[in-house]
């Protein structure tokens, strides 16, 4: 006889694998959490103190390891977060800091929701458009003499070999008093 084995005894526990972190989160370190001084002054060395707003929390990021996160009043970045990444030794009141920089929070990565274009026009937006189209119809103002040119301009209106712009040497560009103005080919 055979004996199988027993269903009911528990499966040992799977080991980590090799070079697989274990991340160990938890309730932050109550000395790093304390340090909120600490962490503001430490952003304020990249930014000035007008643009980094309010302690936003602290996180855990293992032991003696705390993130701590702070509104950006930064312009252009509304919804980021400034963050300060602190850490200790073990019984050590020594606070030190191990990363600095501005994150985007999930708000800011995010486009505003879609609304259609019906829904988005204002009837303001269209006196706007009524206006823009009466100063089309308007055109410009041109008088008889025609375009002013400046002195610059002058040199403009002809090339190199002293033609008028536009002249290609086509029989219908011949002056009417029966000169040929087109060039002559070597």
């Amino acid at each position: 006889m055979t004996s199988q084995p027993d269903q009911s005894t528990p499966k040992p526990a799977s080991k980590p694998r090799a070079g697989v972190p274990v991340w160990r989160t938890g309730k932050p370190d109550a000395v790093l959490a304390a340090a909120v001084d600490f962490a503001r002054a430490a952003v304020e060395g990249i930014a000035p103190a007008e643009q980094i707003g309010q302690h936003l929390g602290a996180k855990s990021e293992g032991d003696r390891v705390v993130t701590h996160l702070f509104e950006s009043r930064l312009a252009g970045y509304q919804g980021w977060q400034w963050y300060a990444v602190i850490t200790r030794n073990s019984r050590s009141k020594v606070i030190t800091v191990n990363e600095l920089g501005l994150l985007p929070s999930e708000d800011s990565i995010l486009a505003p929701e879609w609304v259609p274009w019906a829904e988005r026009v204002r009837p303001e937006d269209a006196q706007d458009d009524e206006s823009d189209a009466d100063m089309m119809d308007a055109g410009p103002a041109v008088s008889d003499a025609g375009p002013a040119l400046s002195d610059g301009d002058e040199d403009a209106a002809s090339d190199d070999d002293g033609e008028v712009a536009g002249s290609n040497g086509d029989p219908g560009d011949a002056p009417e008093d029966g000169t040929d103005s087109a060039r002559e080919v070597d």
